[in-house]
């Protein structure tokens, strides 16, 4: 005989479920709209994440990847003549990425695109603060380790 799940498994299970569909419906939202301005969704990721100048470094971290795949995405784009790469005003190991006056175009452009239709636009202001704090919350909540079996 099996014992039943427990209710917090189920409820965890089920949550788990909603986000990762979520998550689903923002990725093929994204990868849709990019399609328009003839990206992939991880140079849309890039450019509506460039917000202003910053270093391959800052944009992996804002992409969440590593920094050599943020470097293929960038190659793309920059070959596009939508990024520059330029001297870093103030570390010379570094470089900035910086939008051209074409990328600054498609980013508006982009940005204009995600937010129709989005998944998330059928929030009202108040609703979408309450589920950003919610995922703040769960992403930096801080678990403890899990107890070691002893035998």
């Amino acid at each position: 005989m099996t014992t039943p799940p427990e209710p917090h498994a189920i409820a965890e299970r089920e949550l788990c479920c909603l986000v990762n569909g979520l998550a689903q419906q923002i990725a093929d939202h994204v990868r849709e709209r990019a399609a328009v301005l003839g990206l992939t969704a991880a140079q849309a990721t890039a450019l509506r994440e460039m917000a202003g100048p910053m270093t391959m470094r800052e944009l992996a971290e804002r992409m969440s990847c590593e920094p050599s795949n943020a470097t293929f995405v960038i190659d793309k784009l920059e070959k596009q003549g939508l990024v520059e790469r330029r001297s870093h005003p103030t570390d010379r190991r570094a470089r900035h990425l910086v939008l051209t006056p074409a990328g600054s175009a498609s980013r508006e452009r982009l940005l204009e695109l995600l937010a129709q239709g989005s998944p998330l636009a059928g929030l009202d202001p108040e609703q979408r603060r309450a589920l950003r704090s919610l995922l703040e919350q769960a992403i930096t909540r801080s678990w403890p380790a899990p107890a070691k079996a002893t035998t």
